[in-house]
């Protein structure tokens, strides 16, 4: 068997690597930052371990660039993180924070593990599949024993198992529209729950940003997170399915000092706004009843250029890192010309 040092990267798990490299950096100085302010032990103790995890991502990530030749990411640095600016957030925002990383870090990896053929790859993968497991099922814990876990509503059992008879169990737009279904439940719980985080954390943005540009954007990001909570909510509603409410306020009053650089923030929101919009999609697919369908597919336009119009700005301001591409043939063949 050849060994994997000799088999060159795939472009999917280049862009898998790189990608990571990304979020990893990221993290790293945002959770850096969560350790020198978070008071409960407990919570503590998620955060550490998810830094740690991180911490160790960068190393592997940065060897598995280094021998296939490639430039190690600039990434987030030192100078994107104070750690020593005033508690932004509150303790319950940072253990729900983590909770949303180990989900979406088992979600990352598990379509990485899909796109790997290089034993190594798939193994490192793999292993960061566990680790997000680890923290995910480690917070979800610590907020159950605090109290603080909001959990999704329950549906009575059926009697019997039921077919579909009518064509307009399809329907929503007029007429008497049918209870929700089960998935349609968890797809608008989760939203409602990551938009509802979303806005928390471009609250805590807004109020330390320093450019007056990127202050405007979060803004109007907090109002679409904010919009989107209300749509989703009313279609739990009009079902009589309870809608998730947290009474931790999650942000402080902090607004001298930044945490974070502009670049920094802008790229968590991008990151946010595209995790939002495969979201939407993933519901969309799982969706019957046609008018939630069709608010996802309106609220994921929205998004879609709420991120265009944030990729504008990292652009202008030199922030947004270019991914690893295809070299182009007609510039190399000018140059040879010349």
């Amino acid at each position: 068997m050849e060994a994997s040092n000799n088999i060159p990267l795939t472009a999917s798990e280049l862009a898998q690597i790189w990608g990571n490299y990304m979020n990893a950096s990221l993290y790293d100085g945002v959770l850096s930052y969560f350790k020198e302010k978070v008071e409960d032990g407990d919570i503590q103790s998620v955060i550490e371990d998810a830094h740690l995890i991180f911490q160790n991502q960068l190393t592997s990530l940065t060897d598995f660039l280094k021998n296939e030749g490639h430039p190690e990411p600039q990434g987030f640095t030192n100078e994107d993180v104070n750690i020593y600016a005033p508690r932004l957030y509150t303790d319950g925002y940072m253990l729900q924070n983590a909770m949303q990383l180990g989900a979406l870090g088992m979600n990352a990896a598990s379509m990485a593990i899909s796109l790997s053929a290089r034993e190594d790859v798939y193994a490192y993968f793999s292993k960061s599949f566990s680790d997000y497991n680890a923290i995910h099922h480690k917070a979800t814990l610590v907020a159950l024993d605090k109290g603080i876990y909001v959990r999704p509503p329950s549906i009575p059992a059926p009697k019997e198992v039921d077919f579909v008879k009518k064509q307009n169990f399809l329907t929503g737009w007029f007429g008497e529209r049918r209870p929700l279904l089960a998935p349609e439940i968890a797809n608008l719980y989760s939203n409602i729950e990551r938009n509802a985080l979303g806005a928390a954390t471009l609250t805590g943005f807004s109020q330390v940003a320093q450019s007056k540009e990127v202050r405007s954007y979060l803004q109007r990001g907090i109002a679409i997170a904010k919009k989107h909570v209300n749509i989703f909510s009313e279609v739990l509603e009009g079902s009589d399915v309870p809608v998730p409410m947290g009474s931790d306020p999650l942000v402080t009053n902090s607004a001298e000092i930044s945490p974070f650089s502009d670049k920094l923030i802008m790229y968590h929101t991008t990151e946010m706004i595209a995790l939002g919009i495969g979201f939407y999609g993933l519901s969309i697919s799982t969706n019957i009843r046609r008018d939630i369908a069709s608010h996802y597919t309106r609220l994921m336009a929205e998004i879609a250029l709420f991120s265009e119009d944030g990729a504008n700005i990292m652009i202008d301001n030199e922030w947004l890192e270019e991914p690893p591409r295809m070299v182009d043939r007609d510039e190399l063949a000018k140059k040879r010309k010349e």
